[in-house]
């Protein structure tokens, strides 16, 4: 069982369920739920997390996975089955018929008819025909504060949900899209895709199996999917008389509504028989004497029927919360967390989540599973329109909020954080790694929004503080996406800053031409900026690396090291040191190259910085290796893997288990090169690196063969 596996892996590291928290970034209650099995659908992050804090081995690691995920691997990702649905009998039979008979049912109807509640309330009464799981994505179509969500976004989340490491696919549309059909590929799954746009936003998120079943929603109706790919159309229009009477006796009780059957009556038709409507007054309603009096209020208003409840629930709500309400109307992102929000409104924790409250128990935001706040778009656009002469100043905020906030989570990962003016809110605090990739892979989403909102240098800023995090998860695509933006806003001090990181992500996709072309408008607006110089010719210098071209490559890191050496900057320094060494041993130079890897050895321990430390101990193993100092690049490259296993390095611990094989073989030490090489090999593998992945596979054909023979 899952429970006995985690407890047993935590135990043998020697961590209390509070240590093993704070070493994973995972919380007390998510690994206490893992051990008693009350957790039965965990997120594959957070394993993944929790992996590395124990430092397990591939063979413990695939134990963890498959004990936790064995039968709960299968994605989850429906929300909850709406309370008060009722009615849509008919609807959901045509549903019931399209499944048996075609892929793809496309639900249309106007905002706030109910689309959304249809799709959901079908899915959870057959949740039996998906074994192989459910996929659930909100397409944002027609979101008021943000362009509909990017196909490729939502494949990569899929993927995610599908327990594929993104950082394995990073080609274009295309490619994602038939990594996911793979991905699905005979499985019976649900795959729900809410709130469409565009056909083409739709179609590359199709499935190419008829073992799956579509759900679309949309307020238009998507020709293309009917004429197309076969889909069944499903109209939906306002609630009959008799399913909007049933709403509001599910809502306010059977007595109250045959006490008063007019005002009832009224209530509904002032409602325009819409469910957003009817839910929004209901709440209001559980705390009405009497239906008559709503009534009366709601023929005041005389405007469109979502309108005029809208307007006439705000009413009711004080000062404050008619203020936070129309704020979150245009907070960045799709949904909000309790810091966050407390930012936003200038209130405490406590005042704001009082507020919260008040607004969800009014129906006008929805407190989601994972206690983040949330909005129906039309209540959001209604929320935007609101005057309040304190939205500039509470954007501000809440954009410092997010600025800092990812700032303290970059420092834990980036060698050289913004420096940045002291925050005008309180920022969470981020104690280490894990806790800094934790809350990137919880906000990322609201950062890329709030990036979107953002003007001027606070634009490049947000993308600096973002680019580690996303350089480690191997999110290359999202690099592209906020360092393009760094270099639309312009900023003249930070020209060459956003092109060198344009062109770095360029280059992480082997788009090497784009890349140097980026380096080289890096390098022009670099002028009279030495640090900016250094870490362009840095950048320069990878891109020849990448290119096969070690001789430019060690040119440019010259040129970067002389630069580095009239600044304050040790830790750059010391790396440009190492990438001398490194480029010099494969150049054959090897006495330079290990005088520069030792002295970048010592710096990088006298500046704390890990990272850096093990990447010049894996330099020197492989400079002893090539000189056939066999036992000390074993002892190099084991001390390089234990400390990038201890910060989560994943990627260069690959690289170090892959150096590590060869001094063993050498050495005779078959079983352990084997070990080193198979650990190797499935990294590169999840890491999509299948060239790598390639050359060990034969390393490992070579000792097999050599102890066989």
């Amino acid at each position: 069982m899952g429970d006995s596996v985690v407890r047993r892996f935590r135990q043998r590291a020697g961590l209390t369920q509070e240590g093993l928290a704070q070493r994973s970034g995972v919380s007390v209650r998510t690994i206490r739920g893992l051990e008693t099995g009350d957790r039965p659908n965990p997120q594959l992050a957070s394993l993944r997390q929790l992996a590395d804090a124990m430092t397990l081995s591939p063979e413990d690691r695939d134990e963890l996975m498959a004990s936790v995920l064995g039968t709960a691997s299968v994605p989850r990702q429906l929300p909850l089955s709406p309370s008060g649905f009722t009615g849509r009998e008919a609807e959901l039979a045509q549903l019931d018929a399209a499944a048996s008979m075609v892929v793809i049912s496309a639900v249309a109807g106007a905002g706030g008819i109910g689309k959304t509640w249809l799709a959901v309330r079908w899915a959870h009464r057959h949740l039996d025909r998906f074994p192989d799981g459910q996929l659930f994505v909100d397409l944002r179509g027609f979101s008021p504060d943000s362009d509909p969500v990017d196909p490729l976004a939502a494949l990569r989340g899929f993927l995610d949900a599908l327990g594929v490491d993104t950082a394995r696919v990073t080609g274009d549309l295309d490619e994602h899209a038939a990594r996911y059909r793979s991905e699905v590929a005979g499985k019976r799954m649900l795959i729900v895709l809410d709130n469409a746009a565009t056909a083409d936003q739709v179609v590359p998120l199709l499935p190419g199996t008829p073992t799956c079943t579509v759900l679309v929603t949309s307020r238009r109706v998507l020709s293309a999917l009917l004429h197309r790919h076969g889909a069944h159309h499903v109209p939906l229009s306002a609630l009959d008389e008799d399913e909007a009477r049933e709403f509001l006796v599910q809502g306010l009780g059977s007595r109250r509504v045959a006490a008063e059957p007019a005002a009832a009556e009224e209530l509904i038709e002032a409602c325009g028989r819409y469910p957003l409507a009817l839910a929004i007054m209901v709440s209001r309603g559980r705390n009405s004497a009497s239906l008559a009096r709503l009534a009366a209020e709601l023929r005041q208003h005389g405007l469109d029927a979502l309108t005029n409840v809208l307007s006439w629930s705000l009413k009711v709500l004080t000062n404050e919360q008619r203020t936070v309400f129309a704020l979150l109307g245009t907070a960045p992102g799709a949904d909000i967390g309790l810091p966050a929000a407390a930012s936003l409104t200038g209130l405490s924790r406590a005042q704001v989540t009082g507020v919260l409250r008040a607004l969800t128990e009014a129906s006008l935001l929805t407190r989601l599973a994972n206690g983040r706040y949330a909005m129906h778009d039309l209540i959001r656009a209604f929320a935007a329109q609101q005057d309040v002469a304190e939205r500039p100043e509470a954007l501000r905020r809440v954009l410092d909020f997010y600025l800092h906030t990812a700032n303290a989570a970059a420092q834990q990962l980036d060698p050289q954080p913004l420096e940045l003016p002291p925050p005008t809110v309180d920022p969470q605090p981020i104690p280490d790694v894990a806790a800094a990739l934790a809350w990137f892979d919880d906000e990322l989403p609201n950062l890329l929004a709030a990036q979107r909102n953002a003007v001027g240098a606070t634009v490049w800023q947000l993308a600096r503080t973002m680019n580690s995090f996303l350089h480690r998860r191997g999110w290359h695509h999202n690099r592209l996406v906020v360092w393009q933006a760094a270099v639309d806003a312009d900023v003249p001090e930070s020209r060459a800053n956003a092109h060198g990181f344009l062109g770095r992500a360029y280059g992480a996709l082997g788009r090497f031409e784009e890349a140097t072309e980026h380096f080289e408008q890096a390098l022009a607006h670099a002028e009279g900026d030495t640090l900016q110089q250094a870490n362009t010719y840095r950048m320069l210098a990878a891109a020849w690396e990448q290119r096969g071209d070690d001789r430019r490559a060690l040119e440019h890191t010259s040129e970067a090291l002389s630069r580095y050496r009239t600044l304050d900057q040790p830790v750059w320094e010391a790396d440009a040191l190492n990438s001398m060494g490194w480029y010099e041993t494969r150049l054959g130079d090897q006495d330079a190259a290990r005088r520069h890897c030792e002295e970048a050895l010592t710096m990088q321990r006298r500046n704390g910085y890990r990272d850096g430390e093990a990447a010049a101990l894996d330099s020197l193993g492989h400079i002893a290796r090539h000189t056939g100092r066999h036992r000390e690049s074993v002892d190099y490259y084991e001390q390089a893997l234990a400390i990038f296993r201890d910060v989560g390095n994943t990627v260069f611990a690959a690289v170090a288990l892959d150096g590590l094989g060869h001094p063993l073989a050498a050495l005779g030490r078959a079983d352990e090169a084997r070990a080193a090489w198979g650990e190797a090999l499935l990294l590169f593998q999840e890491q999509g690196r299948e060239g790598d992945a390639e050359r060990v596979r034969r390393q490992l054909d070579g000792v097999d063969h050599s102890t066989a023979g």
